[in-house]
């Protein structure tokens, strides 16, 4: 066994195996002429062996090794008592041993002071046992340092792993919990109980997390299933419209597609994008074609605008409208030629609409009021009016003769008044019926 010198060193002078090392410890032996190896004790010489086919300092060189080695572990048995680093008892059963393998030793050197260092020992042992409990207490000291610091280490992985356990970060939060599992391998460990129950916690949040995760991607699957059917339905009604010629009706119902789309919700990104890479194919293979017709019809579009406004001026001379029938007769023929003008630009026509509605709106106006005064049952009802008022007139002059020639002057002058008062009322009645004949 090899000595360290530093603990070698702290070992005591002169009572130690270092004293038995002090000189030469070959001075100790000799070797006989036949090779044997004695050496000397206070008790006289004893052989101790021999090293065949090695010369005599070989062999002296070889024993003297042994003494050695056995002197340095008693050295490095001291060194160690003395700095508090050995259990007592474990410290005496090396006594025990090395008292035995002195005793017993075939090697050369100063025996006897190697035997009385061995015998030192328990005196040195008892000597330093304050020492070891010393050192013993520093590493109890020291362990629970670093329990309490592993414990609060420990403890903040639990806390923030529980404080991550109703997150919604979902990547995110994976990764730092992987991150918190490599710490809490890496930590120290600590007594069972109190890492189970740490474990427990850590673990706990670790696998609520973990199954909300489950749970939230699960569903996400689905609705992902149930949004890509719905586009996918979406899809195909938009393909089935990319040839349609039916250009108001059909960009309507794109519009009603893409609102359709756009409330379906987002699916997987993947399915998203190919889904939608078929729409705006369909999309826009229609509105290519629409606005590749729209612009072929550009040119007679504005031709046809040149003829409305033209068209529009001839309506416009027809007011202000004299003759009933004519006007009537000149409108119709034109809003044959009207008809007949093909696609116009909607908001260039707006206007002549506007002005062409003006001219409609009057003939309306006249002819209404011409119907109302060609009605015949309006005309008997102005007769009856008439007649029924003439009757009245006369029928109030009866009275009023009547009164007079009785001598009533009151009721003849109240009769009298009565006829006038009908007068009045029959002459209005007979200019509304005169109003009627001439207009017929």
């Amino acid at each position: 066994m090899e000595i360290n010198p530093a603990e070698l060193a702290k070992v005591s002078q002169p009572v130690t195996a270092a004293s038995a090392l002090i000189g030469d410890p070959a001075q100790f032996g000799r070797v006989a002429e036949d090779g044997t190896v004695f050496v000397r004790t206070p008790e006289g010489e004893r052989a101790v062996g021999s090293y065949p086919g090695k010369t005599s300092d070989e062999a002296l060189t070889y024993f003297v090794r042994k003494f050695e080695s056995l002197a340095s572990e008693v050295a490095l048995l001291a060194a160690r008592i003395k700095s508090g680093a050995m259990v007592p008892s474990d410290a005496h059963e090396a006594v025990v041993k090395l008292r035995e393998q002195v005793k017993n030793l075939n090697g050369v050197g100063d025996l006897a002071m190697l035997a009385s260092s061995v015998e030192q020992i328990p005196d040195l042992i008892e000597a330093h046992r304050a020492a070891y409990q010393e050192r013993k207490d520093v590493e109890a000291a020291v362990r629970e340092a670093k329990r309490a610091t592993a414990l609060v280490e420990k403890e903040k992985l639990v806390v923030e792993a529980e404080s991550l356990a109703l997150s919604e970060s979902w990547k995110v939060t994976s990764e730092r919990l992987k991150v918190l599992l490599e710490e809490w391998k890496a930590a120290p460990r600590l007594d069972k109980a109190t890492d189970g129950e740490l474990w427990k916690r850590f673990s706990s949040s670790r696998n609520k997390f973990d199954k909300r995760r489950r749970t939230h991607f699960a569903s996400l699957e689905a609705t992902q299933h149930e949004v890509a059917a719905k586009k996918e339905a979406i899809v195909a009604q938009a393909e089935s419209l990319a040839n349609s010629r039916e250009w108001l009706n059909t960009a309507r119902k794109y519009k009603e597609l893409m609102d359709a789309w756009k409330a379906s919700g987002r699916g997987k990104q993947s399915v998203d994008a190919k889904l939608w890479a078929r729409f705006k194919t369909a999309q826009d293979t229609f509105f290519t074609a629409k606005n590749a017709d729209l612009e072929k019809r550009g040119e007679s579009m504005a031709a046809n605008l040149e003829k409305r406004e033209a068209l529009i001026i001839k309506f416009e001379a027809l007011s202000p409208i004299k003759d009933l029938h004519s006007a009537k007769k000149e409108f119709r023929a034109l809003m044959e030629q009207w008809t007949k003008i093909g696609m116009t630009d909607r908001s260039k026509r707006a206007a002549l609409d506007a002005r062409l509605n003006k001219i409609q709106d009057e003939l309306d106006t006249l002819n209404e009021e011409y119907s109302r005064r060609t009605d015949p049952t309006a005309i008997a009802r102005a007769n009856d009016v008439v007649q029924g008022l003439m009757d009245a007139i006369a029928n109030y002059e009866k009275q009023a003769e009547k009164a007079a020639a009785a001598g009533d002057a009151k009721k003849a002058t109240v009769a009298k008044e009565a006829a006038e008062a009908r007068r009045g009322w029959l002459a209005e009645a007979q200019k509304g019926l005169s109003d009627f004949e001439t207009k017929k």
